[in-house]
């Protein structure tokens, strides 16, 4: 199962420290599980990912039995719908991110608002994709969630370039103390690239790049390259 890419909380609501996340090769085959109040979503997403050779969904569910389906299954990803009736997807996405050694997470929801947003990132969420996500882009941002690399879908991206001037500043110092190539990683990262994809553009090995980004991520106190997209975003960075 993926190691958490995000900071555990306390019972009081305390952020504890947590390992910074690298991605590796994705799991085979990725064990997904998918949570949403409504069955014809479920079995229409289950469906979509199942036609792809290398995901396996492994169950779906209600929010109120997500919990015990995950620790039964243990996937490498959810995908967890951020509004239902029982129990809301943020709470759910607080409480699997508290397991021991458990999966990434990606919110999948029709709702693409600032405050959903923000949230599901501070929480850790390994992605945020929207439900009417193109088929063939679905099983693509699965496999980026599952090796930690994680996805925002384009309105997400939109949403965010349009609120960064008002929120720029906010990191600021701990941008400015990174080095012209961390910025230049960092500004990578924005885009969503991953760690290969970093390594062609900037003629450095594997390992190198994993340096980096690692070092990116603790210089500026995130916990994924999800948060470090945004700060990025925020910064003025992406282009």
């Amino acid at each position: 199962m993926a190691p958490p890419s995000a900071p555990d909380r306390s019972p009081d609501g305390a952020q504890n420290p947590a390992p910074v996340a690298v991605p590796v090769a994705a799991p085979t085959p990725i064990r997904v599980v998918v949570v949403d109040d409504e069955a014809l979503i479920r079995s229409g997403l289950a469906m979509i990912l199942g036609t792809a050779p290398d995901i396996e969904v492994v169950a779906t569910c209600t929010g109120q039995d997500t919990l015990a389906v995950v620790q039964r299954t243990r996937p490498h990803v959810v995908l967890l719908d951020i509004r239902m009736p029982d129990v809301d997807g943020l709470t759910l996405l607080r409480r699997i991110r508290a397991l021991p050694g458990g999966p990434y997470v990606a919110m999948l929801t029709t709702f693409d608002t600032d405050e959903y947003l923000d949230q599901a990132i501070a929480l850790g969420a390994g992605g945020f994709l929207l439900k009417d996500t193109e088929p063939e882009l679905l099983a693509r941002s699965v496999r980026a969630v599952a090796t930690g690399a994680g996805c925002l879908s384009a309105p997400v991206l939109r949403r965010l370039r349009e609120s960064a001037p008002r929120r720029t500043g906010r990191d600021g110092e701990a941008i400015d103390a990174l080095t012209e190539r961390e910025r230049e990683v960092l500004s990578f990262l924005g885009h969503g690239l991953s760690n290969i994809e970093i390594g062609a553009r900037m003629h450095l090995g594997a390992a190198t790049v994993k340096d980096y980004v690692s070092a990116v991520l603790t210089k500026l106190g995130v916990a994924n390259r999800i948060q470090a997209a945004v700060l990025a975003e925020r910064a003025g960075l992406i282009e």
